[in-house]
């Protein structure tokens, strides 16, 4: 079903809280199919949910205490930037794109300035 308006912001501090719970099913299920991530923090980029579990299930499993806190979250253009601690509670800044299903269709993140 297209998603006509959806809540963006909603939807990526959805995405921290699942990160936060380190539940990659539900961490998965905010992707489309043939999701995307840039990740200028790793030098890497991949696609699709398989390549997506494989990049996140390492960084929710061994997670640093107060990784994922959300630091500020704003309008992006279409899209949400995300800035946030990443998993080893280094600041990271994630630009989201969402497809017409309210799904993350691309993410592209990089250290953030202030780190």
């Amino acid at each position: 079903m297209v998603v006509d308006d959806f809540d963006k912001m909603a939807a990526v501090v959805d995405w921290l809280d699942a990160c936060r719970s380190k539940n990659l099913d539900t961490l998965l299920d905010f992707y489309a199919e043939n999701a995307s991530l840039d990740c200028a923090c790793e030098r890497t980029g991949i696609s699709g949910r398989s390549a997506l579990a494989a990049y996140w299930r390492p960084k929710l499993s061994g997670a640093a205490a107060d990784a994922f806190t959300l630091e500020e979250i704003t309008p992006h253009g279409d899209g949400v930037a995300l800035d946030y601690l990443n998993f080893e509670s280094k600041p990271v800044r994630i630009v989201f794109g969402f497809d017409a299903y309210g799904k993350i269709s691309h993410m592209r993140c990089e250290p953030s300035r202030d780190g």
